[in-house]
């Protein structure tokens, strides 16, 4: 008998909403890769910085965010994300899409 492993299954679940989470966070503000990661550890999203990286990378080449660097006043310059128009239209898709999947899932295992 196969017993599924309920750590993957869990991690296969927020993954699949990592990007619309990250994009999210961008929304009204500027951040750095640091302040995205906090903002998920915030929301008790478990998230490491070896899978953030190169999610960025990604909706970025996928023009969704751009990016400039900033001095810092703690360190070395800081790489600061931005959503850009396509990355707002495209979250703005993903808001209603999330809309439907929450409803339908919540309409299928019965919870509010």
């Amino acid at each position: 008998m196969l017993v599924m492993n309920i750590e993957n299954t869990k991690a296969q679940m927020r993954k699949g909403v990592l990007e619309y989470c990250i994009l999210s966070i961008l929304r009204e503000d500027d951040k750095y890769a640091s302040e995205i990661l906090a903002a998920l550890k915030d929301a008790k999203m478990l998230v490491v910085e070896g899978t953030i990286y190169p999610l960025l990378t990604r909706l970025k080449n996928a023009g969704l965010l751009n990016y400039r660097w900033e001095e810092s006043t703690s360190g070395p310059p800081r790489k600061y994300y931005a959503l850009t128009e396509t990355g707002h239209m495209f979250l703005s898709e993903l808001n209603g899409t999330w809309e439907e999947l929450r409803n339908a899932v919540n309409l299928v295992t019965n919870t509010k």
